[in-house]
């Protein structure tokens, strides 16, 4: 599994990562710096688990309303060390604990698997339709997909924590895929890492073209799914009558 995209409940601190993080700053701060880093980590813990919690409610709500759940699961990570600081250089970033917090949206992440596309813009409207969250940024793959074919619906927020002195707020990238989406992007990612392909350019068409596929199944599948609702509310219709 790769270190900068490990998806689970929290993050525990890379040790070795930190001891980079420190010779790379290589000033007199460092030290005190630490300290605020692991902190920061900390609050972004947090922020995953109270827009986790915000979701599970959502979940429960509408299964009960609908005698369904829209999503599947819900998978959360806060970045390895290791992938901040390679991110932070990429940009060409000052390496500073300010400037993690400031700069990059996508340090904290929950990431929501749905059945359906319907779902997902449903579920994303009811969790920007909440008063105490903000949305600071929409970047919508499934209407507009990358050159690559890369699907998904991503919502940039602020949400609120509350810590033992204050109330902060903290941006979490949340995104949503269907299945299909998911399974894709999880094959292309594995795909990126294998070396010596003879064909590169010939491996990025095909990818692409599966994920074209994949869509197409998505869209037939929301409208079977339609078909079906549809049935059943002339099956109730029938029997008020």
């Amino acid at each position: 599994m790769n270190d900068k995209d490990i998806w689970i409940q929290g993050s525990d601190v890379d040790r070795k990562t930190i001891e980079e993080y420190m010779k790379d700053r290589e000033q007199g701060t460092i030290l005190s710096e630490l300290p605020s880093f692991l902190y920061l980590m900390m609050q972004y813990r947090c922020a995953i688990r109270e827009m986790e919690s915000k979701l599970d409610v959502l979940n429960d709500e509408f299964s009960l309303r609908h005698e369904r759940n829209p999503f599947e699961s819900i998978e959360s990570r806060v970045k390895k060390p290791r992938s901040i600081i390679e991110k932070m250089r990429r940009k060409g970033f000052e390496l500073t604990v300010e400037n993690i917090e400031e700069k990059l949206t996508d340090v904290a992440g929950n990431r929501v698997i749905c059945s359906f596309v319907e779902d997902i813009y449903y579920l994303a409207d009811m969790l920007s339709a909440q008063d105490d969250l903000k949305v600071l940024e929409v970047k919508d793959y499934i209407k507009n997909p990358k050159p690559n074919g890369y699907r998904s619906l991503h919502l940039i927020i602020q949400i609120p924590i509350y810590l033992s002195d204050q109330k902060k707020y903290m941006r979490v990238e949340v995104q949503f895929r269907t299945i299909a989406m998911d399974f894709w992007a999880s094959v292309d990612h594995k795909l990126k890492y294998k070396k010596n392909v003879a064909n590169p350019e010939m491996i990025v068409e095909e990818l692409r073209k599966c994920a074209d596929v994949i869509s197409s199944v998505d869209q037939r599948m929301q409208e079977i799914r339609n078909m079906i609702e549809a049935e059943e509310i002339a099956d109730e219709k029938a029997d008020r009558e």
